[in-house]
């Protein structure tokens, strides 16, 4: 490889990570703006233009604060773990087929299966390193749900990746050209989009942030940079995971002005779930997985084997 391409990956890279944190900068004020709305009330609204600097304002506030570090905590998990978190977070961009970056990622679904699953070490070292019963509670929970839920996810991808015999996410878009996969496998589809709310621990499926019983959960010992960093590495996956129920049911990637508006909308839904779903019981959200996604996701795949053995 020459040098010139490896320059030009680095600078791709940089591009890609600023884009990144932009986005989910204007992510966390589309949410506050649509949820004010949703409450009948306006958000930010005072700093800017109708409050489009809130976020810059948020992360100076944020990574100014005084961190706070524990006597009992087990002090170099309890301070890595969000770095590690966050820059899981953004290893996962690399999949995403990029036109201008000279990488094909021919086992993509594969690294991010794998990334996500690393992700969940950083919840569970969060929640035990911080050395108080409300974070270890709310850190076993979330590993519990994402486990769960991981597995109906990789069940609902094998699917998709049988229709396509690969797993390179830059084919799903020659495979969508004539028809949207989210128009062949609809039910599929809702069980993926729920499964994904499940993975970034969001409304309704935020037990690992239940302020009613366990007050903020895993990250209830951070403040300052460390929830900073959390924070954005959560907010970083539900726009990765927006993109990725683009790129696999929706037509696949392409660099057009629909495809960002599908994004947006897709984030959008992320938000006005939030909105409008209260918190579903712990026990029943364990049986939505095991009992319902599970058993549809197995059928889907058999199903889909079989056509694609008739067809062959």
């Amino acid at each position: 490889m020459m040098m010139i391409d490896i320059i030009n990956i680095m600078v791709g890279g940089l591009f890609l990570l600023i884009g990144v944190l932009i986005g989910v900068a204007f992510l966390t004020l589309l949410e506050r703006k649509v949820l004010g709305y949703i409450q009948i009330r306006k958000g930010p609204n005072k700093l800017g233009f109708m409050g489009i600097l809130q976020p810059f304002s948020d992360a100076i506030k944020l990574f100014s604060k005084e961190q706070v570090y524990l006597n009992y905590s087990n002090y170099f998990s309890y301070y890595f773990s969000p770095i590690i978190s966050f820059m899981l977070s953004l290893i996962i961009w690399m999949v995403i087929p990029y036109l201008f970056n000279m990488i094909m990622f021919n086992l993509g679904l594969l690294f991010f299966l794998s990334c996500t699953s690393v992700g969940v070490y950083t919840l569970l070292i969060a929640g035990w390193s911080s050395n108080s019963n409300y974070s270890l509670l709310g850190g076993l929970r979330a590993v519990a749900q994402t486990i769960s839920y991981e597995v109906s996810l990789s069940l609902i991808l094998m699917s998709s990746i049988i229709m396509i015999m690969d797993l390179n996410l830059i084919k799903f878009s020659e495979y969508q050209f004539l028809i949207w996969f989210i128009f062949m496998m609809i039910p599929l589809s809702m069980c993926f989009f729920s499964s994904m709310l499940a993975e970034t621990n969001r409304t309704p499926f935020d037990f690992a942030e239940g302020e009613s019983e366990l007050v903020s959960g895993f990250n209830i010992e951070y403040s300052s940079g460390g929830f900073a960093l959390i924070f954005l590495a959560e907010y970083s996956s539900i726009l990765f995971m927006s993109m990725l129920f683009i790129i696999i049911n929706m037509g696949g990637y392409e660099l057009n002005l629909l495809f960002y508006l599908k994004l947006v909308f897709i984030s959008f839904f992320f938000i006005w779930v939030r909105g409008t779903l209260p918190r579903y019981r712990y026990d029943k959200l364990m049986y939505l997985c095991w009992k319902s996604y599970l058993p549809i996701s197995l059928n889907y795949l058999l199903f889909f084997l079989g056509l694609k053995m008739l067809l062959n």
